[in-house]
């Protein structure tokens, strides 16, 4: 059965709660805090009703998906005769290939996926020639698992000051995913040393005052990710779930 927008703002309400819980337990406000909706097993008349329910922070982790669905989305949005409820904007959070940048970045305003220098400079070079200044985050491996991608952690540092030297993109954070456990409480350590990287790396002041980002914390481990000091939530099935 096709999910109503009564549904989608029923688990809104409950994501955005348990989000406000987990910021008072870290002395944090629940404003400090973005959920960035991944949309890859949902239909677009699903994300059209979300964005209705004025989520507007939408993600694909493939590049051809996210082309399709931006087009698609955006062809609905131009025969609307009201305005959106936000500016919608696209993230790019899966690996990413040099070949598939360019066609990323007639849509994306963010990637959350650059593991390489080669990357980060090929994206640079694209925004530049389309004139656009792009959002990135490093994705790190912080779960050290080979399978994964992300730069290793004692490399992070390094990548991090020469893709904030690049002209055509911002830095403004860290990504990780991690490992996939049923006890969200098996996700901390990950998230844990995430944040020490960021404190590090802006307390060095390797990167500039864009720096602001973690992204981490999915559909079953948001909240611990929240305690951690996630600021950017890449959650789907919590999202777009129907009840049994």
């Amino acid at each position: 059965m096709p999910i109503t927008k009564g549904r989608l703002e029923k688990n809104l309400a409950v994501i955005r709660r348990a989000v406000g819980q987990a910021c008072a337990r870290g002395g944090r406000t629940a404003e400090d805090v973005s959920i960035v909706a991944i949309t890859k097993t949902a239909n677009l008349d699903a994300v059209k009703l979300l964005v209705e329910c004025g989520l507007t922070e939408l993600a694909e982790s493939r590049a051809q998906q996210l082309g399709e669905r931006a087009a698609e989305l955006a062809g609905w949005l131009a025969r609307r005769r009201s305005e959106p409820p936000g500016p919608v904007r696209w993230h790019m959070v899966g690996h990413l290939q040099r070949n598939k940048v360019k066609g990323v970045l007639e849509w994306a305003t963010t990637v959350h996926s650059v593991d390489s220098l080669r990357l980060a400079e090929e994206i640079s070079e694209r925004a530049g020639r389309a004139g656009k200044k792009i959002d990135l985050l490093l994705q790190v491996n912080c779960s050290d698992e080979p399978q994964k991608f992300g730069i290793v952690v004692g490399a992070a540092k390094h990548l991090a000051e020469l893709m904030g030297t690049m002209s055509n993109v911002r830095l403004v954070g860290l990504m990780t995913m991690a490992a996939k456990a049923k006890n969200p409480e098996d996700a901390r350590p990950a998230f844990r040393r995430l944040r020490e990287l960021f404190e590090e790396i802006r307390g060095e002041k390797i990167a500039g005052e864009d720096f602001r980002h973690l992204s981490m914390g999915m559909s079953q481990d948001y909240a611990v990710a929240v305690e951690e000091g996630a600021t950017l939530l890449r959650i789907g099935s919590a999202l777009f779930e129907q009840p049994d």
